[in-house]
């Protein structure tokens, strides 16, 4: 498929074309941005309509980002492979179909079953959108059409709280999936109805599928032992065997991206200090951010009372401060190379975190602004210092001809560190909550049967059931015992997420050089 030619008349046929791929880009990965923040906010409204617990929260999110993290590259090469304007249609359709189910899915294992078949989808459509843009927009204004991209994601990503919130709000957390459908549909008859057809894909490009499968089991697999060890105990065999087979999947995975012709992940490339370095802040520091913003909601509307809407319009200031600095935040990449700017930028989030934690039982929103709000603008701050620049170092840490492989390296650690947060962090807030509960109620002189009864349901969290037959002041001090563990749990997962920044800041400071010079031929090998 060819590009554009660098300066092209605005009545060029082809110019025309370009637009259109621009248009059905946004669309396709505007439905994966706000599908994902959207339903952070709509979980406590899901949980009580489906009676979930709080490990089936886990996999509700990573049943989606689990299989998109582990499948990303993959959905490039398929893209490479069958072409990509057809595998983009492919994955935008079976996205579209997976966001029915799930709005229509009548149980909790309904839902993470089509979740799954989302990821999937988005896996192949996110670098569709990407590879398009790339194929019809020449050099000179391949840039500004990326840029585009880009800045209605972050638009998507910002609407997505406040729209899930609007519609949890309303009793409508299906309609969370169901935005998706008059997306998809303009997607697909731009590309049906406007687009060319793929040409001839060459021959001899083969597919790594020992590497999509070992790595996909190897993450799965892991995933479940981590999400089932906040159930169950170490010993195990639901526990421990899991985790075996996921640390064995992972080492063939890598086992065979050492010794395939063409890996899905040419590990070679962690040689170069600056991606190895950039590739561990990154890791580290989105694995603490989406373990906060996965139960911050939880924490305001659980919690704290706050009504859904409002709920994800405090996730707005994260957002906006990122579009304000990221710009700056680059250009001081730039002058100065990576190395303060990731350091400085997770540390400040780090702060940002622990004063998170502050907070106890608020009296709701009227509280916001002297509870809340500081330590998210202190995480806005330090997002808007960091997202850009890890990104940034990551793509100038290769050489030209991979570019397009550093992309899906950048979007797959954000993923994975999605994924993680969950599978790691989720299971010890879960362990924290029912632990501290215990303590807090084992005070109250609770009969016998309303403990136990407590204990079986602290899986769900903020949303525990008060036991039948109590008094009103015995209700209310259960009430308050609930409220009170989850924020204990919270302020220490929020402490060890600030622990990974910090962590991340030290990895910046050291590793990284001033400056990020390009790999050398030579470095590039398997």
């Amino acid at each position: 498929m060819s590009e554009l030619p660098a300066r092209s008349d605005p009545g060029d046929p082809r110019r025309r074309l370009a637009r259109w791929v621009l248009v059905t880009s946004i669309l396709a990965s505007s439905m994966a941005f706000i599908d994902g923040t959207a339903l952070s906010v709509a979980l406590p409204a899901l949980q009580a309509d489906l009676g979930a617990t709080g490990a089936n929260l886990l996999w509700v999110t990573n049943g989606f980002s689990l299989p998109l993290a582990a499948l990303l590259l993959f959905g490039g090469a398929l893209g490479d492979h069958y072409g990509r304007r057809r595998t983009f249609m492919a994955g935008i359709a079976m996205f579209m179909v997976a966001s029915m189910a799930c709005g229509l899915a009548p149980t909790v294992p309904a839902l993470i079953a089509a979740r799954v078949v989302q990821g999937v989808g988005a896996a192949i459509m996110i670098p569709g959108s990407l590879a398009m843009i790339s194929s019809y927009f020449g050099p000179s204004e391949r840039g500004r059409a990326i840029g585009t991209w880009s800045a209605f994601s972050v638009l998507a990503t910002t609407l997505g709280p406040v729209v899930g919130g609007i519609l949890a709000g309303a009793g409508l957390w299906r309609g969370v999936f169901f935005i998706n459908l008059p997306l998809a549909l303009g997607a697909l008859a731009i590309l049906v109805y406007r687009l060319p057809t793929d040409e001839p894909t060459p021959k001899g490009h083969r597919l790594d599928l020992r590497g999509a499968v070992t790595v996909t089991t190897g993450l799965a697999a892991l995933n479940f032992g981590l999400i089932r060890w906040s159930e169950h105990r170490l010993g195990d065999v639901g526990v421990w065997g899991p985790l075996l087979v996921g640390i064995l999947g992972l080492g063939l995975f890598i086992a065979s991206q050492l010794t395939t012709e063409r890996p899905l992940l040419p590990l070679g490339l962690f040689r170069h200090r600056t991606l190895a370095g950039a590739s561990a802040v990154s890791f580290l520091y989105y694995t603490a951010f989406h373990g906060t913003l996965f139960f911050l909601p939880l924490n305001l509307i659980q919690v704290q009372g706050y009504k859904p809407a409002m709920a994800g319009m405090t996730q707005v200031p994260l957002m906006v401060l990122l579009i304000a600095l990221s710009a700056w935040a680059g250009r001081w990449v730039d002058r100065k190379g990576p190395r303060w700017p990731l350091a400085v930028g997770s540390g400040i989030t780090g702060v940002g975190l622990l004063l998170l934690a502050i907070p106890g039982v608020t009296s709701g929103t009227g509280e916001f602004g002297s509870s809340f709000l500081p330590g998210l603008l202190v995480v806005g701050v330090g997002l808007g210092l960091t997202a850009t620049p890890v990104s940034t170092t990551l793509m100038t840490s290769v050489t030209s001809d991979q570019l397009g492989l550093a992309s899906g390296i950048n979007s797959s650690l954000t993923r994975l560190a999605g994924v993680f947060a969950i599978a790691a962090l989720g299971p010890l807030m879960l362990a924290l909550f029912g632990q501290v509960l215990s303590t807090r109620v084992g005070e109250l002189g609770l009969p016998a049967g309303a403990v136990a009864q407590l204990t079986r349901d602290a899986t769900k969290l903020g949303a525990t059931p008060l036991p039948a037959g109590l008094d009103a002041s015995m209700a209310a001090s259960v009430q308050s015992a609930i409220r009170w563990a989850f924020v204990d749990a919270f302020r220490w997962m929020v402490s060890v997420a600030a622990g990974l920044c910090w962590i991340a800041a030290g990895v910046a400071a050291v590793v990284l050089r001033p400056t990020s010079p390009g790999i050398r031929p030579s470095e590039f090998r398997k």
